[in-house]
């Protein structure tokens, strides 16, 4: 097993702390010693040069999913040339009413070489592996669905 930190700063620095007035900007540091400037989402007054939790969110799902595809299909033979996923969260009400990331729709492009060239069925098998076997995924109630685009 693993750990997993990030360490999440925010300082008032003197500002007023009325809602619609203090900043929502922060950093995220991870052990790497990378740090990622956020802030709310913009909807939320934040930041929108900066990256919002609900972004990194599906981000991070997006990123799982690839990664465990990758190593799914290097393991099968499969030579993939590039990934690219345009994943899109939707936040709404779930069925308690409350604001969340209710879905999230991956939708991979994925480009191929090599003698071995993967079935529409092998890619349907690796998706479908990929998201039972990333963590992330195993680690949400959110509704993923892929949609890979050809």
């Amino acid at each position: 097993m693993s750990e997993h930190k990030a360490t999440i700063k925010w300082a008032r620095n003197g500002a007023d702390f009325g809602y619609k007035n203090y900043s929502r900007d922060h950093i995220w540091r991870f052990d790497s010693g990378v740090e990622t400037p956020a802030s709310a989402a913009p909807a939320y007054l934040g930041n929108p040069q900066r990256v919002d939790p609900e972004a990194a969110f599906v981000a991070a799902l997006s990123s799982c999913h690839m990664l465990t595809f990758l190593a799914l299909a290097s393991n099968k033979g499969f030579v993939v040339d590039s990934y690219q996923d345009n994943a899109v969260g939707r936040l709404e009400k779930n069925a308690n009413g409350k604001l969340a990331l209710t879905h999230i729709e991956l939708r991979p492009r994925i480009i191929c070489s090599g003698d071995k060239q993967p079935t529409q069925a092998d890619l349907e098998w690796l998706h479908d592996k990929a998201h039972r076997e990333c963590f992330i995924a195993n680690s949400v109630t959110t509704e993923v669905k892929v949609i890979p685009v050809e």
